[in-house]
């Protein structure tokens, strides 16, 4: 099987789990989702609040530098493998301009559409059409990472209600078009910054495409093609010269000029080039390989120092996420003090009053209770156990009391530090969460 064809099995696959992956739910939560209208993040079936969100720089480090070690090893793999631009364009240009609308050569992508010809502009603008279409279906599917489907399609009943996610789908869609048949692969070039750093992570052991000098001569030298046609080979030199890679390249460039920040190891030149070199009886002069594999005869080392250090970073990002991921909470608690800071009773007896804000975050329901940890001190007023149901949230406000004389302060009221613990009744070991709050002590001429 062509690396094409594996090429575009695996765009398939991406779209089709693109596509599924929004309905997916695991006890009513989503495998990915951002939703700002929720104010909640779920991740792999987890359910996460903004104030929750401390998994997000390892998720981030995971990412960029699951990135670096991605091009350190294999190149700009992402770039011809799975990256959307490079699947909306194959979309576009193999699938409607070649095979649909027969208006260029699946294998010389250089040759430039004739629009002398009225039949092909009007074929033009039904490949554009269509392909509007499918980036309105393309950017309705990215907002489903924001918004959940089964809410997307309530809202949608009333589009005029919400006129901003409207504009945002059709905004995206405008930009994809715009992007995808008009911009083309110099998006990949000139404004995507990964071509940019892919040069400064290669090295040696970097799997990429790679045209064999040492079989196929030099074409080029000193970066100036020096070879047009056979008749200026020697004998032992087995390049064709027949541009084979060259025209089936998607970005324009020669693979035998060596690396470029413009190829997207797409590998279509590999392919390409076996299917020429098989004809004569040989092996391709364009391999997927690294350096050292396919110039230098030595073996591809992916247990380099460096690659070492990346995967330690990752497997610790990891570990440091599940162990966050772990430490989900199954409540909120947030206390604020009230405005009055302080209250004295009798001329003794000195009270602090506390706003709290409780939200059932887990998936039972559950009878909530507060105590001391200092209970010999001080005690709880005006506070009794209540029962929250699933995702319900409620203000409650708690009174902590004193009766003892202090004497801690002649100049200023003091702050003591207190810990509350809140707990449910039904699981008081598993289900509770320890807060320190600060009880204002007065000072001591405010007592009579």
């Amino acid at each position: 099987m062509t690396y094409a064809k594996k090429r575009y099995l695996n765009f398939f696959a991406i779209t089709i789990f693109t596509l599924v992956l929004p309905f997916i739910t695991v006890n009513g939560n989503h495998m990915l989702l951002l939703s700002f209208d929720r104010m909640e993040f779920h991740f792999l079936g987890f359910a996460f609040e903004m104030q929750e969100l401390y998994i997000m720089p390892f998720l981030l480090m995971i990412l960029f530098i699951g990135i670096f070690a991605m091009t350190a090893i294999g190149g700009r793999v992402w770039c011809g493998w799975a990256c959307p631009q490079t699947i909306f364009r194959v979309i576009y240009r193999d699938l409607l301009e070649s095979k649909i609308f027969n208006l260029r050569r699946i294998k010389n992508k250089q040759k430039n559409i004739d629009y002398s010809k009225t039949e092909n502009k009007i074929k033009k603008v039904l490949a554009i059409g269509i392909f509007g279409i499918l980036a309105l279906i393309i950017s309705t599917n990215f907002m489903w990472y924001f918004i959940p489907p089964k809410d997307f399609f309530i809202y949608m009943q009333n589009p005029q209600e919400h006129v901003f996610m409207v504009m945002f789908i059709v905004t995206v869609a405008l930009f994809l078009v715009y992007d995808i048949v008009f911009t083309k692969e110099h998006f990949c070039t000139y404004v995507c910054p990964y071509s940019r750093i892919q040069s400064v992570l290669y090295d040696d052991n970097t799997i990429q495409a790679i045209y064999n000098t040492n079989r196929g001569g030099n074409i080029y030298e000193k970066g100036q093609k020096s070879i047009f046609n056979v008749k200026q080979w020697d004998a032992a030199q087995e390049c064709t010269t027949c541009e084979a890679c060259v025209k089936i390249c998607p970005t324009g460039i020669d693979i035998r000029k060596g690396l470029q920040v413009e190829c997207i190891n797409c590998l279509e030149c590999v392919d390409a080039c076996t299917s020429v070199m098989g004809k004569l009886g040989k092996k391709t002069l364009v391999n997927w390989g690294s350096t050292n594999e396919v110039l230098k005869d030595t073996k591809t080392q992916f247990f380099s120092l460096r690659n070492i250090m990346y995967y330690l970073a990752i497997a610790i990002c990891v570990v440091l996420l599940i162990f966050s991921a772990s430490k989900k909470e199954y409540f909120l608690l947030n206390v604020n003090k009230t405005t009055n800071l302080y209250e004295i009773k009798n001329n003794a007896q000195v009270s602090n009053n506390y706003l709290l804000t409780i939200q059932n975050r887990s998936k039972e329901a559950y009878t909530f209770d507060i105590k001391l940890e200092d209970n010999e001190n001080f005690e709880i007023k005006r506070f009794k156990p209540f029962k929250l149901e699933i995702d319900k949230r409620v203000k409650k406000v708690l009174i902590i009391e004193t009766k003892k004389r202090l004497f801690l302060s002649d100049t200023k009221s003091t702050p003591i530090k207190l810990k509350i613990i809140m707990f449910a009744k039904e699981k008081p070991n598993e289900v509770y969460k320890e807060q320190v709050i600060s009880f204002i002590y007065p000072r001591n001429d405010s007592f009579k």
